[in-house]
Parts: structure tokens; C-alpha cells; sequence
């Protein structure tokens, strides 16, 4: 799953077509960024005025004149700051909210995107590498649109103000610092290409960083049970330390090209000084003017300053959009049609007609599978670790589509379906129960979040699980802990039996109900779920042949080959 390279002028259009939604504050916020131009423009002014006036001898003669420029002077620097201060402060709150909003908004769209992508994509990378793209990459936009598009097109401008006002004052001066900046900007090109190379491979690093620290925590019952904490910690410590020689690198390159940057500015800085203390002892300026104009070719390189620092600081970012475009840009495999077909409430027949499947193009999973089963049946699913089970569940679900042939739901292709009213149709209980830390009464409710609270008891006593939530310290509000923990595994398969009650739906999946509990809570939830299998079409899978003997027809999958046991199912050949 190589992943395609992006040009930096195509993420940053991309980026600015993901930020037109909040075009009207970026531009406001560009604004008040050009006025900072002026101001700058205004600093060395008041300074500039007032040595002027002490170095002239009849100005000094007048003493109450003289008092004056200077507490004007002194205002007008009282005012510059001023100004200086609200631009600054009013540009920060607008370009906090602008790039909050914006981070939000891409974080949204990746979020989106990634729980429409197939489970194959995710269980390839793993769900942690989606939600460090969702987290930390998407706030690169923040960053690049705000922080570093704004400020360099600021820079770029200001840059442009500042030659044409100092070539105005004194142009060979102004020659002597403007012959630099074409030697400044190769040295911003040169630094940020080379920091971008850097950026993305640390960006990999620190994903499968975080990565190996998520398997970790969710596994801590496994690693606290092998005692292996001494050896996970080490592992931990040697991919974040391949991270943090990575930014340590980076900061190396950094610095060198910062350095290499500052001595051009000093070089620039002492021939404009030189030339400068020529020409007031020449007599062709004054003193105060030759601070005034040293003060405005320092700021010449203020902007070129502030466009190398956006172009190297945006490396990171840029490397960070590059890979939540690249979430953003895996094409979905599980697609709805533009005129999919409605669907109420399904009858539940189902046909698999010379159904195959291969994850990524490799083996064929399930080979040329054909059944039917008629609306209200109960179906059994056996076969040995590895056979196929859950392939075929997934595309009943429609988690996956067939590589080959096709599935009808009363008649009709599943693809013909709109998902979400396909997915309506299944009521599902894993063996791996997924229950989320919120309170017993959300999690019964997942399935209908408008249900009563009469609604969810209902359920629950359906499922047999009221009794115990009723002992529970908080009853249905009992937060049940990260993945349902701080219940049994009997107590999360009755939640599960209660969620599916609650949504009532006319197709079941039961995937391995009672595997992980003993004999006298299976006996409680097959109570349960017989109850619940009435009047709907039921596949169960189990590797308990007790399980399934309440079925009406049992399938045997192995090798990808499905195979009727008992009762009158029709296999077409090669099934």
C-alpha cells in the first residue's frame, strides 16, 4: 500500500480549496497582517525625528520647542506601540479561531473518510496510523493556512514596501542590502527541501511510535499477563528514540542553514553600516538620517527573515498534509450506487449465488459459495479457524463486496441497497463484544439513540440482563470502562443480546455469541437468543455443534468451500 507523492504546490492548493469555507477570515486576517507594513514603517520615525532635532544647533537654542519634539516623539512612540499591539493581538485571536475552525473542519472530512474505508484497508494499517493522521497531521492545515501562507505573503509584500522605501532614501544603501536577498532566498530553498525529506520520514517514525503504544495499552492484560513490561518499555523507548533523533537531525540541519543565514544578514548588515558612515562623514546625511535609514534596511531583512522561518517551520506541516491527503485519497471499495435503491424493512431471504473473495488480490477466501435461504430460517455456520466464517458475514454486511458473483437480500443485489439502509437489516452479536465507556443505557440504546428508557428495559429484561444491571451501584448509568472491561464477558454478551433487541431488526448475525462464557451463562443467553431468533432470519456461527442445533440448516465452510450438512439447502456446484 505505497502511498503517491505530493508536490508542495499541490498540497498547498488543495489546502486552500479545503479553507475556502473560511475564506472571509482569512482575508481579514491578511489584512491585519499588511498593517503591521506601516507600522514598521512608522517605528524608526519618532527616534529618527528627535536626534535630528538635538543635533541641530538652533533647535537646541530653543529649549520650550525643543521639550515639545520630544514629548511629541515620545507620543508618537506611545502610539506606534499601541498600534503595534492591537494588530498583533487581533491578528492572534483571529488566526487562533481561523485555523481552530479549519482544523476542525479537515479533521471532520479525514474522520468521515476513514469510517467509510473497508476493514481490510484498517485491519492493513492499523486504526492507530488513521487517528494519528486524524489528530496530529490535519492540524498541519492550521499551521500552513494561518501560520505560515499569511506570514509569508505578508513577508513577501513588507519585503517589497521596505526596498522601495529605502531606495526612496538612499539607493546605494538600498542596493548594498537588496544584493543579499537573492543569496537569503537560496538559502530558504536549499533549507527547506532538505528539512522536507527529513519531516516525512520522522513523521513515519513517530506514527509507528504511537502505533506500538496503542497495541500496547489496549493489550495491557496480555503483556501484565506474560510479563513483559520491561521489554514493551524498551521497545517503546527505542522507536520514540528513532523519533527523537529524527527531530534532533532536522534541528541540526536547522541550525546549520541558520546559521549560514545569520552571517548573510551580518555580512549585509556591515556593508550598509560601512557605506553608511561614509556618507555622514561626507557630510551627504545626517546622523539621525543615517539611523533612520539603518533602521529601515534592518527591517528589509525582518520580512526575508520571517519567509525563511514560514518556508523551513512549514516543511513539517507540508509533510503532515501530504499524508492526511493521503487518508483522504484512498479510495473507498465499499461504494454506493448514485441511484441505490431504499429499503424499509427486508423480509430477510437471502441468496449467495457463486460468491468468491480475495483481500487484496490474493487467494480467493471463499471459492464460488452458492446457498438460499428463505426469510425466517435459521442458518448454522461451521468450520475451523481461518475457513472463511467471518469473510462471509463481512459480505453479507456488506463490509466487503465480492470479488465474484453476488448476494440478494429478497431479490435485489445488496450493492443495489443504500448502505445505511442495508445495515439497518442486521442485528449483530460479535464474540468479541464492543461495548464504549459510556453508561450501560447509551450503550443498549447504540443501535436506536432515540429509543425511551422504557424502550432500553425492555430490552434488557429481554436479553436477561436486567436483573444484573439492576444490582450494578448506578444501575443502566453504570459507565461500563474502556471496551465494556468492568463487565463480565457474560454481562457484555447480554448488553449485546439487548442492543440487538432494542434494534429489531429482520436479519441477525450471531458470530461466536457464547464462545467466552462458561456453561450455565451460555444457558442464559441461548434463552436469550432464542427469544431473540424468532420470526428472523438468524445466521449463527459457532465451533460448538451444540450451539446450532436449534438450526434449521447448517453450512460447513472450509478451504473456502461452503458446504450444506443437514436439511434441504441447494449448493450450485462448485459451492
Amino acid at each position: 500500500m505505497g502511498e503517491r507523492r505530493y508536490t508542495d504546490w499541490e498540497i498547498c492548493g488543495r489546502l486552500l480549496r479545503q479553507a475556502r469555507p473560511c475564506w472571509r477570515h482569512i482575508a481579514l486576517l491578511f489584512v491585519l497582517s499588511l498593517l503591521s507594513t506601516p507600522i514598521v514603517l512608522l517605528m524608526p520615525l519618532p527616534l529618527a525625528t528627535a536626534i535630528n532635532h538635538v543635533a541641530d544647533p538652533a533647535a537646541r537654542a530653543d529649549g520650550k520647542a525643543a521639550v515639545q519634539v520630544m514629548l511629541l516623539a515620545g507620543a508618537l512612540v506611545l502610539l506606534i506601540a499601541l498600534l503595534d499591539q492591537l494588530q498583533k493581538r487581533g491578528s492572534l485571536v483571529l488566526g487562533t479561531y481561523t485555523g481552530e475552525k479549519l482544523t476542525l473542519n479537515f479533521r471532520a472530512g479525514l474522520f468521515r473518510h476513514s469510517q467509510r474505508l473497508s476493514m481490510t484497508y484498517h485491519d492493513a494499517r492499523g486504526t492507530s496510523d488513521a487517528i494519528y493522521r486524524i489528530y496530529w497531521d490535519a492540524a498541519a492545515i492550521h499551521w500552513l493556512a494561518v501560520s505560515g501562507l499569511i506570514p509569508f505573503l505578508g513577508a513577501v509584500l513588507m519585503l517589497a514596501g521596505m526596498a522601495y522605501v529605502t531606495a526612496r532614501i538612499d539607493w546605494l544603501l538600498a542596493l548594498v542590502a537588496v544584493a543579499v536577498v537573492p543569496v537569503l532566498l537560496v538559502i530558504t530553498w536549499a533549507s527547506g527541501r532538505h528539512l522536507r525529506r527529513g519531516w516525512e520520514k520522522a513523521k513515519d517514525v513517530e506514527s509507528s511510535a504511537y502505533n506500538r503504544t496503542q497495541e500496547v495499552l489496549t493489550g495491557l492484560r496480555v503483556v501484565k499477563a506474560f510479563g513483559q513490561e520491561e521489554r514493551e518499555e524498551s521497545r517503546f523507548v527505542s522507536r520514540s528514540g528513532e523519533g527523537m533523533l529524527a527531530r534532533v537531525r532536522l534541528a541540526v540541519i536547522d541550525g546549520a542553514y541558520g546559521i549560514l543565514f545569520g552571517l548573510t544578514i551580518g555580512l549585509g548588515t556591515a556593508l550598509m553600516l560601512f557605506f553608511g558612515g561614509q556618507k555622514v562623514l561626507a557630510g551627504e546625511i545626517q546622523p539621525g538620517d543615517l539611523v533612520l535609514v539603518m533602521g529601515y534596511l534592518a527591517q528589509l531583512f525582518v520580512p526575508v527573515q520571517v519567509i525563511n522561518k514560514s518556508t523551513t517551520t512549514m516543511q513539517s506541516s507540508l509533510a503532515s498534509s501530504a499524508r492526511a491527503f493521503a487518508l483522504l485519497d484512498q479510495a473507498q471499495d465499499v461504494l454506493e450506487k448514485p441511484d441505490a435503491r431504499p429499503l424499509g424493512r427486508a423480509a430477510g431471504a437471502v441468496s449467495v449465488r457463486d460468491v468468491s473473495f480475495a483481500y487484496d488480490g490474493g487467494e480467493p477466501v471463499l471459492r464460488r459459495a452458492s446457498f438460499d435461504v428463505s426469510a425466517g430460517a435459521r442458518v448454522g455456520i461451521a468450520g475451523p479457524t481461518g475457513a472463511g466464517k467471518s469473510t462471509l458475514i463481512g459480505l453479507l454486511t456488506r463490509l466487503h463486496d465480492p470479488t465474484g458473483g453476488q448476494i440478494l437480500l429478497d431479490g435485489v443485489d445488496l450493492r443495489d441497497y443504500r448502505l445505511a439502509d442495508l445495515r439497518r437489516q442486521f442485528g449483530i452479536v460479535l464474540q468479541d463484544t464492543v461495548l464504549f465507556s459510556t453508561t450501560i443505557a447509551e450503550n443498549i440504546a447504540y443501535a436506536r439513540p432515540e429509543a425511551t428508557a422504557a424502550e432500553v428495559v425492555a430490552a434488557a429484561k429481554a436479553a436477561n440482563a436486567h436483573d444484573f444491571i439492576r444490582g450494578l451501584p448506578d444501575g443502566y448509568q453504570t459507565v461500563v470502562g474502556e471496551r465494556g472491561m468492568r463487565l463480565s464477558g457474560g454481562e457484555r454478551q447480554r448488553i449485546a443480546l439487548a442492543r440487538a433487541f432494542l434494534k429489531d431488526a429482520p436479519i441477525l448475525i450471531l458470530d461466536e455469541p457464547t464462545s467466552a462464557v462458561d456453561g450455565k451463562t451460555e444457558a442464559g443467553i441461548m434463552d436469550a437468543m432464542e427469544q431473540l431468533m424468532r420470526g428472523r432470519t438468524t445466521f449463527m456461527v459457532a465451533h460448538r455443534l451444540s450451539t446450532l442445533a436449534g438450526c434449521d440448516v447448517r453450512l460447513e465452510v472450509d478451504g473456502g468451500h461452503v458446504s450444506p450438512v443437514t436439511g434441504e439447502l441447494a449448493l450450485a456446484p462448485g459451492g
